[in-house]
Protein backbone atom coordinates (compact mmCIF):
# COMPACT_ATOMS: atom_id res chain seq x y z
CA UNK A 1 0.00 0.00 0.00
CA UNK A 2 0.80 3.32 -0.83
CA UNK A 3 2.99 4.52 2.32
CA UNK A 4 3.51 8.81 3.55
CA UNK A 5 5.77 10.79 3.68
CA UNK A 6 9.14 10.70 5.62
CA UNK A 7 9.11 14.52 7.96
CA UNK A 8 12.80 16.30 8.29
CA UNK A 9 11.63 16.34 11.97
CA UNK A 10 11.94 12.25 12.35
CA UNK A 11 14.97 11.01 11.72
CA UNK A 12 16.09 7.25 10.45
CA UNK A 13 18.01 6.43 13.99
CA UNK A 14 20.13 3.40 13.62
CA UNK A 15 19.92 0.08 15.32
CA UNK A 16 21.94 -0.57 18.55
CA UNK A 17 25.36 -1.87 18.14
CA UNK A 18 24.96 -5.33 18.00
CA UNK A 19 20.88 -5.22 17.70
CA UNK A 20 18.54 -6.80 15.69
CA UNK A 21 15.16 -5.79 14.22
CA UNK A 22 12.74 -5.75 17.00
CA UNK A 23 9.13 -7.09 16.72
CA UNK A 24 7.05 -4.41 17.58
CA UNK A 25 3.14 -4.69 17.87
CA UNK A 26 0.54 -1.90 18.57
CA UNK A 27 -2.89 -2.74 20.40
CA UNK A 28 -6.32 -0.66 21.07
CA UNK A 29 -7.88 -2.74 23.15
CA UNK A 30 -12.03 -3.02 23.03
CA UNK A 31 -14.13 -3.46 25.96
CA UNK A 32 -15.92 -6.99 26.14
CA UNK A 33 -19.08 -5.58 25.04
CA UNK A 34 -17.17 -4.25 21.70
CA UNK A 35 -15.37 -7.53 21.10
CA UNK A 36 -18.64 -9.68 20.88
CA UNK A 37 -19.34 -10.67 17.56
CA UNK A 38 -22.68 -9.46 17.16
CA UNK A 39 -21.71 -6.11 18.53
CA UNK A 40 -19.19 -6.11 15.55
CA UNK A 41 -21.78 -7.62 12.73
CA UNK A 42 -23.81 -4.56 14.36
CA UNK A 43 -20.78 -2.27 13.90
CA UNK A 44 -20.76 -3.06 10.16
CA UNK A 45 -24.32 -1.65 9.71
CA UNK A 46 -23.52 1.37 12.14
CA UNK A 47 -20.40 2.09 9.04
CA UNK A 48 -17.17 1.34 7.86
CA UNK A 49 -14.41 -0.24 10.27
CA UNK A 50 -11.50 1.65 10.61
CA UNK A 51 -8.88 2.04 12.74
CA UNK A 52 -7.35 5.04 14.85
CA UNK A 53 -4.32 6.67 13.74
CA UNK A 54 -1.68 7.24 16.27
CA UNK A 55 -0.59 3.47 16.20
CA UNK A 56 -0.16 3.55 12.03
CA UNK A 57 1.56 6.69 12.48
CA UNK A 58 3.83 5.85 15.28
CA UNK A 59 4.39 2.32 13.60
CA UNK A 60 5.32 3.72 10.60
CA UNK A 61 8.01 5.60 11.90
CA UNK A 62 9.18 2.18 13.51
CA UNK A 63 9.06 0.24 10.49
CA UNK A 64 11.32 3.29 8.75
CA UNK A 65 13.96 2.64 11.43
CA UNK A 66 14.27 -0.94 10.41
CA UNK A 67 11.62 -2.93 12.71
CA UNK A 68 9.08 -5.46 12.22
CA UNK A 69 5.83 -3.18 13.47
CA UNK A 70 2.57 -4.91 13.26
CA UNK A 71 -0.92 -3.50 14.49
CA UNK A 72 -4.69 -4.37 15.30
CA UNK A 73 -7.80 -2.97 16.82
CA UNK A 74 -9.59 -5.35 19.04
CA UNK A 75 -12.87 -3.68 17.86
CA UNK A 76 -12.83 -5.19 14.65
CA UNK A 77 -11.49 -8.46 14.63
CA UNK A 78 -9.93 -11.40 16.46
CA UNK A 79 -6.08 -11.36 17.21
CA UNK A 80 -4.25 -14.42 17.52
CA UNK A 81 -2.60 -13.76 21.21
CA UNK A 82 -1.07 -17.32 21.11
CA UNK A 83 0.94 -16.63 18.03
CA UNK A 84 1.57 -12.94 19.28
CA UNK A 85 3.07 -13.99 22.88
CA UNK A 86 5.82 -16.12 21.20
CA UNK A 87 7.10 -13.47 19.00
CA UNK A 88 6.86 -10.17 20.54
CA UNK A 89 9.27 -8.31 21.63
CA UNK A 90 7.79 -4.63 22.55
CA UNK A 91 3.91 -4.23 22.93
CA UNK A 92 2.24 -0.66 22.84
CA UNK A 93 -0.99 -0.37 24.05
CA UNK A 94 -3.02 2.36 23.10
CA UNK A 95 -5.78 3.35 25.63
CA UNK A 96 -9.01 5.32 26.06
CA UNK A 97 -10.19 5.36 29.68
CA UNK A 98 -13.09 3.03 28.80
CA UNK A 99 -10.29 0.74 27.43
CA UNK A 100 -7.58 1.25 29.93
CA UNK A 101 -8.76 -2.16 31.76
CA UNK A 102 -8.70 -4.12 28.50
CA UNK A 103 -5.19 -2.41 27.78
CA UNK A 104 -3.88 -3.50 31.78
CA UNK A 105 -5.74 -6.85 31.27
CA UNK A 106 -3.39 -7.46 27.81
CA UNK A 107 -0.23 -5.73 29.53
CA UNK A 108 -0.72 -8.00 32.61
CA UNK A 109 -1.29 -11.38 30.23
CA UNK A 110 1.88 -10.24 28.08
CA UNK A 111 4.13 -9.90 31.39
CA UNK A 112 3.03 -13.25 32.59
CA UNK A 113 3.34 -15.38 29.39
CA UNK A 114 6.18 -13.56 26.67
CA UNK A 115 9.33 -11.80 27.66
CA UNK A 116 7.77 -8.63 25.92
CA UNK A 117 8.36 -5.02 27.10
CA UNK A 118 5.33 -2.84 27.20
CA UNK A 119 4.63 0.81 26.65
CA UNK A 120 1.70 2.28 27.27
CA UNK A 121 0.34 5.40 25.70
CA UNK A 122 -3.14 7.27 24.89
CA UNK A 123 -5.68 9.98 26.74
CA UNK A 124 -5.56 7.63 30.07
CA UNK A 125 -2.22 6.57 30.26
CA UNK A 126 -1.57 10.09 29.84
CA UNK A 127 -3.86 11.26 32.67
CA UNK A 128 -3.21 8.80 35.27
CA UNK A 129 0.38 7.85 34.03
CA UNK A 130 1.26 6.04 37.81
CA UNK A 131 -1.90 3.91 37.47
CA UNK A 132 -1.10 2.66 33.57
CA UNK A 133 2.71 2.12 35.69
CA UNK A 134 1.08 -0.64 37.45
CA UNK A 135 0.50 -2.42 34.47
CA UNK A 136 3.26 -1.50 32.19
CA UNK A 137 6.69 -0.80 31.68
CA UNK A 138 6.75 2.82 30.56
CA UNK A 139 4.04 5.17 29.98
CA UNK A 140 4.49 8.06 27.40
CA UNK A 141 2.89 10.63 28.01
CA UNK A 142 1.17 12.85 25.56
CA UNK A 143 2.31 12.81 21.59
CA UNK A 144 4.83 10.46 21.44
CA UNK A 145 6.17 10.92 17.58
CA UNK A 146 9.05 12.73 18.94
CA UNK A 147 10.06 9.50 21.48
CA UNK A 148 8.99 6.45 20.14
CA UNK A 149 11.66 5.43 18.71
CA UNK A 150 14.06 6.29 21.45
CA UNK A 151 11.81 4.34 23.66
CA UNK A 152 11.52 1.44 22.07
CA UNK A 153 15.74 1.34 21.15
CA UNK A 154 15.91 1.96 24.60
CA UNK A 155 17.32 5.34 24.87
CA UNK A 156 15.06 6.21 27.13
CA UNK A 157 14.47 4.15 30.09
CA UNK A 158 12.43 6.13 32.18
CA UNK A 159 9.14 4.62 33.62
CA UNK A 160 7.14 7.74 32.27
CA UNK A 161 8.44 9.61 29.41
CA UNK A 162 7.07 12.85 28.42
CA UNK A 163 6.59 13.19 24.64
CA UNK A 164 6.74 17.03 22.78
CA UNK A 165 4.20 18.36 20.92
CA UNK A 166 4.70 18.47 17.12
CA UNK A 167 3.88 22.07 16.51
CA UNK A 168 3.87 21.62 12.37
CA UNK A 169 1.49 18.64 11.83
CA UNK A 170 2.33 18.78 8.08
CA UNK A 171 5.83 17.27 9.35
CA UNK A 172 3.86 14.59 10.75
CA UNK A 173 4.01 11.17 8.39
CA UNK A 174 0.87 9.71 6.94
CA UNK A 175 -0.84 6.38 8.88
CA UNK A 176 1.32 3.10 7.08
CA UNK A 177 -2.23 0.58 6.47
CA UNK A 178 0.55 -1.52 5.24
CA UNK A 179 1.06 -2.60 9.08
CA UNK A 180 -2.54 -3.00 10.10
CA UNK A 181 -3.61 -6.39 10.19
CA UNK A 182 -7.00 -5.95 11.03
CA UNK A 183 -9.50 -5.58 8.76
CA UNK A 184 -10.50 -2.17 7.95
CA UNK A 185 -12.89 -0.31 5.18
CA UNK A 186 -12.57 3.07 5.75
CA UNK A 187 -9.07 5.24 6.31
CA UNK A 188 -9.06 7.63 9.21
CA UNK A 189 -8.21 11.55 8.62
CA UNK A 190 -7.30 13.69 11.51
CA UNK A 191 -7.20 16.90 10.14
CA UNK A 192 -6.51 18.95 13.35
CA UNK A 193 -5.14 17.97 16.46
CA UNK A 194 -6.96 19.43 20.34
CA UNK A 195 -9.21 21.96 20.23
CA UNK A 196 -9.15 25.70 20.81
CA UNK A 197 -12.05 25.85 23.86
CA UNK A 198 -10.61 24.13 27.70
CA UNK A 199 -14.60 22.68 27.89
CA UNK A 200 -14.60 21.51 31.60
CA UNK A 201 -15.39 17.58 30.56
CA UNK A 202 -13.32 17.03 28.13
CA UNK A 203 -9.85 15.96 28.16
CA UNK A 204 -8.91 16.56 24.48
CA UNK A 205 -7.24 19.79 25.18
CA UNK A 206 -5.35 18.51 28.10
CA UNK A 207 -3.72 16.41 26.24
CA UNK A 208 -3.19 17.63 22.55
CA UNK A 209 -2.16 21.55 23.42
CA UNK A 210 -1.66 23.64 22.05
CA UNK A 211 -4.30 23.20 19.33
CA UNK A 212 -2.90 23.03 16.07
CA UNK A 213 -4.15 22.89 11.84
CA UNK A 214 -2.69 20.61 8.96
CA UNK A 215 -2.60 22.42 6.11
CA UNK A 216 -5.88 21.95 3.38
CA UNK A 217 -3.41 21.27 1.24
CA UNK A 218 -1.53 18.39 3.34
CA UNK A 219 -4.90 16.91 4.09
CA UNK A 220 -5.98 16.64 0.68
CA UNK A 221 -2.85 14.86 -0.31
CA UNK A 222 -3.41 12.33 2.08
CA UNK A 223 -7.07 11.68 1.05
CA UNK A 224 -5.69 11.45 -2.07
CA UNK A 225 -3.08 8.60 -1.08
CA UNK A 226 -6.34 6.79 0.28
CA UNK A 227 -7.78 7.22 -3.00
CA UNK A 228 -4.98 5.72 -5.10
CA UNK A 229 -4.56 2.67 -2.15
CA UNK A 230 -7.86 1.96 -3.04
CA UNK A 231 -10.31 3.07 -0.03
CA UNK A 232 -13.48 4.18 -0.52
CA UNK A 233 -14.49 5.68 2.53
CA UNK A 234 -13.19 8.06 4.78
CA UNK A 235 -13.85 9.48 8.66
CA UNK A 236 -13.04 12.47 9.85
CA UNK A 237 -11.49 12.24 13.44
CA UNK A 238 -11.25 15.72 14.76
CA UNK A 239 -12.45 16.63 18.09
CA UNK A 240 -13.54 19.67 17.07
CA UNK A 241 -13.87 20.03 13.18
CA UNK A 242 -16.00 22.92 12.59
CA UNK A 243 -13.44 24.87 15.27
CA UNK A 244 -12.35 26.71 12.27
CA UNK A 245 -15.92 27.03 10.45
CA UNK A 246 -13.90 28.30 6.75
CA UNK A 247 -11.19 25.40 6.88
CA UNK A 248 -14.43 23.44 7.50
CA UNK A 249 -15.37 24.44 4.24
CA UNK A 250 -12.72 23.94 2.12
CA UNK A 251 -12.37 20.18 3.46
CA UNK A 252 -15.81 19.48 3.69
CA UNK A 253 -16.86 16.86 6.54
CA UNK A 254 -19.48 17.05 9.19
CA UNK A 255 -20.69 14.32 11.21
CA UNK A 256 -23.05 14.37 14.78
CA UNK A 257 -24.11 11.65 17.30
CA UNK A 258 -26.12 11.52 20.50
CA UNK A 259 -23.63 11.25 23.60
CA UNK A 260 -23.52 11.64 27.16
CA UNK A 261 -21.86 13.93 29.39
CA UNK A 262 -18.40 11.65 30.97
CA UNK A 263 -16.26 13.27 33.21
CA UNK A 264 -12.97 11.50 31.68
CA UNK A 265 -10.32 11.85 34.85
CA UNK A 266 -7.96 14.50 34.67
CA UNK A 267 -10.95 17.27 33.73
CA UNK A 268 -12.15 20.04 35.61
CA UNK A 269 -15.47 18.43 35.52
CA UNK A 270 -14.31 14.84 37.02
CA UNK A 271 -12.52 16.79 39.90
CA UNK A 272 -16.17 18.73 40.96
CA UNK A 273 -18.04 15.69 40.36
CA UNK A 274 -15.61 13.65 42.61
CA UNK A 275 -15.12 15.94 45.45
CA UNK A 276 -19.15 16.70 45.84
CA UNK A 277 -20.01 12.69 45.27
CA UNK A 278 -21.63 12.59 42.49
CA UNK A 279 -19.40 9.83 40.82
CA UNK A 280 -21.22 6.67 40.83
CA UNK A 281 -18.78 4.58 39.63
CA UNK A 282 -15.19 4.46 38.84
CA UNK A 283 -15.28 1.39 36.57
CA UNK A 284 -13.45 2.93 33.40
CA UNK A 285 -15.27 0.80 30.83
CA UNK A 286 -18.18 2.97 31.53
CA UNK A 287 -16.49 5.71 30.46
CA UNK A 288 -17.51 5.74 26.51
CA UNK A 289 -20.23 8.37 26.41
CA UNK A 290 -23.01 6.17 26.05
CA UNK A 291 -23.35 5.66 29.91
CA UNK A 292 -24.06 7.79 32.92
CA UNK A 293 -21.05 7.60 35.30
CA UNK A 294 -22.22 10.68 37.77
CA UNK A 295 -25.17 11.94 39.98
CA UNK A 296 -27.43 14.50 37.76
CA UNK A 297 -28.34 17.49 39.76
CA UNK A 298 -31.59 17.69 39.05
CA UNK A 299 -32.73 13.90 37.93
CA UNK A 300 -31.64 10.49 38.63
CA UNK A 301 -29.05 8.50 36.92
CA UNK A 302 -31.55 6.17 35.19
CA UNK A 303 -33.67 9.32 33.54
CA UNK A 304 -30.85 10.58 32.22
CA UNK A 305 -29.79 7.36 30.80
CA UNK A 306 -32.73 6.93 29.61
CA UNK A 307 -32.74 10.16 27.87
CA UNK A 308 -29.77 9.24 26.20
CA UNK A 309 -32.06 6.02 24.68
CA UNK A 310 -34.82 8.24 23.58
CA UNK A 311 -32.25 10.55 21.98
CA UNK A 312 -30.61 7.96 20.22
CA UNK A 313 -34.10 6.94 18.89
CA UNK A 314 -34.59 9.90 18.10
CA UNK A 315 -31.25 10.53 15.80
CA UNK A 316 -31.66 7.19 14.44
CA UNK A 317 -35.02 7.11 12.74
CA UNK A 318 -36.39 5.99 9.49
CA UNK A 319 -37.50 9.52 8.51
CA UNK A 320 -33.64 10.29 7.94
CA UNK A 321 -32.83 7.12 6.36
CA UNK A 322 -35.04 8.20 3.34
CA UNK A 323 -33.36 11.71 3.09
CA UNK A 324 -29.65 10.42 3.59
CA UNK A 325 -30.98 7.77 1.13
CA UNK A 326 -31.65 10.73 -1.35
CA UNK A 327 -29.27 12.60 -0.73
CA UNK A 328 -26.54 10.23 -0.69
CA UNK A 329 -27.27 7.19 -2.45
CA UNK A 330 -29.19 3.59 -1.50
CA UNK A 331 -26.60 1.91 0.17
CA UNK A 332 -26.28 5.00 2.59
CA UNK A 333 -29.58 4.90 3.16
CA UNK A 334 -30.06 1.10 3.61
CA UNK A 335 -27.15 1.74 6.35
CA UNK A 336 -29.06 4.43 7.87
CA UNK A 337 -32.34 2.46 7.78
CA UNK A 338 -30.61 -0.86 9.80
CA UNK A 339 -28.67 1.81 12.19
CA UNK A 340 -32.75 2.64 13.26
CA UNK A 341 -33.12 -0.72 13.60
CA UNK A 342 -30.26 -1.78 16.06
CA UNK A 343 -30.88 1.59 17.90
CA UNK A 344 -34.21 0.16 19.01
CA UNK A 345 -33.44 -3.35 19.95
CA UNK A 346 -31.09 -1.86 21.69
CA UNK A 347 -33.15 0.11 23.60
CA UNK A 348 -35.76 -2.44 23.99
CA UNK A 349 -33.04 -4.96 25.15
CA UNK A 350 -31.47 -2.08 27.83
CA UNK A 351 -35.33 -1.58 29.19
CA UNK A 352 -35.67 -5.62 29.52
CA UNK A 353 -32.59 -5.72 31.21
CA UNK A 354 -32.80 -3.06 33.45
CA UNK A 355 -36.94 -4.38 34.24
CA UNK A 356 -35.94 -7.85 34.35
CA UNK A 357 -32.00 -9.02 34.84
CA UNK A 358 -30.86 -8.24 38.63
CA UNK A 359 -27.40 -8.78 37.56
CA UNK A 360 -26.86 -6.04 35.14
CA UNK A 361 -25.84 -2.70 35.58
CA UNK A 362 -29.22 -1.27 33.48
CA UNK A 363 -30.83 -2.66 36.81
CA UNK A 364 -28.68 -1.56 39.26
CA UNK A 365 -28.62 2.41 37.74
CA UNK A 366 -32.24 2.26 37.97
CA UNK A 367 -33.03 0.78 41.27
CA UNK A 368 -30.35 3.05 42.39
CA UNK A 369 -32.34 6.29 41.55
CA UNK A 370 -35.86 7.54 41.03
CA UNK A 371 -36.88 6.28 37.61
CA UNK A 372 -39.73 3.72 38.11
CA UNK A 373 -39.82 0.77 35.47
CA UNK A 374 -43.28 2.43 34.52
CA UNK A 375 -41.41 5.72 33.73
CA UNK A 376 -41.34 6.88 29.98
CA UNK A 377 -40.64 10.46 28.95
CA UNK A 378 -43.72 11.50 26.18
CA UNK A 379 -43.28 11.99 22.37
CA UNK A 380 -42.57 15.36 22.56
CA UNK A 381 -39.95 15.27 25.26
CA UNK A 382 -38.45 12.49 22.73
CA UNK A 383 -37.82 15.60 20.37
CA UNK A 384 -35.91 17.62 23.20
CA UNK A 385 -33.94 14.62 24.76
CA UNK A 386 -30.69 15.41 23.05
CA UNK A 387 -31.07 19.15 24.36
CA UNK A 388 -31.80 18.03 27.93
CA UNK A 389 -28.97 15.32 27.80
CA UNK A 390 -27.12 18.71 27.40
CA UNK A 391 -28.25 21.38 30.06
CA UNK A 392 -30.45 18.89 32.88
CA UNK A 393 -27.02 18.57 34.69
Amino acid sequence: MAQGHMPEMITNHDLKPGGKPLNIVFITPATALRRFPPYRWGGKVYGQSNSITGPLILGGILKRAGHHVEVYEELNAGVNYRSLLKKTDVLCLCCMTSTAPRGYELSDLFHEKSHAHVIMGGMHPTILPEEALQHADQVIVGEGEKVILDVVEGRRSEPIVTGEPVCNLDEVPFPDYSILKTPVQAANVLSTRGCPFRCTFCPTSRMFTPYRQRSVDNVIAEIRMYKKMGFRYLNFEDDNFTADKERAKEIHSYQLQPAILTPYPGTPVFEQYENSGRMITHDWEKFDMMNVTFRPAHMSPWELQELFYEADKYFYDYDSAKVIGKLFGKEYGRRRRGLATYTRLGVWGAHFCADHVKGCRQYRKRASGSGHPSSRIMPAQEKLAGWWIQTRM
